[in-house]
């Protein structure tokens, strides 16, 4: 692990600990063989369309009782697993950091930061295959069906 990253040290740290088994037996292992192709899909859309999913995700996430669930998780806020966009920014209303409006701010906003870090890495990522939200499933499954020939072939 990183010693100079701690929430590596903190992952490898529970991964010792959930399976029982050193950190190093994980580390540079050869990949499993399997007997399939993939293909990793990448969805884009515009991004002030997927800003409004995100504004809308978070009132339905509200409404269906995510302030509710935060309030029955507070006192395990130090776990790794609750310092997530929408744990985080509810917990600093119910300690009185921000009224409720400006937590629900804080999720949208932190939300398309996330976003917009996610599109970043993809983009980076030559193996993914870029498609536009609005695709047709049959052209969809075309270029996926390119995909793989090239695969093949390659």
């Amino acid at each position: 692990a990183d010693l100079q990253n701690p929430q590596r040290v903190i992952r490898a740290l529970e991964v010792c600990r959930g399976t029982g088994n050193p950190y190093s037996s994980y580390l540079g292992r050869k990949k499993t063989q399997r007997p399939f192709q993939s293909v990793i899909l990448g969805l884009e859309a515009p991004r002030e369309e997927v800003y409004r999913r995100i504004d809308s995700r978070v009132d339905q996430m509200m409404k269906a009782g995510l302030l509710e669930e935060a309030r029955e998780l507070i006192e395990y806020k130090p776990l790794n697993a609750l310092k997530t966009v929408g744990y985080k920014e509810l917990f600093g209303y119910l300690e009185g950091e921000y009224d409720l409006d400006q937590a629900i701010d804080e999720i949208k906003k932190n939300s398309r930061r996330y976003a917009k870090r996610q599109g970043t890495w993809f983009r980076g990522k030559k193996e993914v295959l870029p498609l536009p939200h609005d695709l047709p499933m049959k052209e969809i499954l075309g270029m996926i069906t390119r995909q793989l020939k090239l695969k093949e072939d390659g």
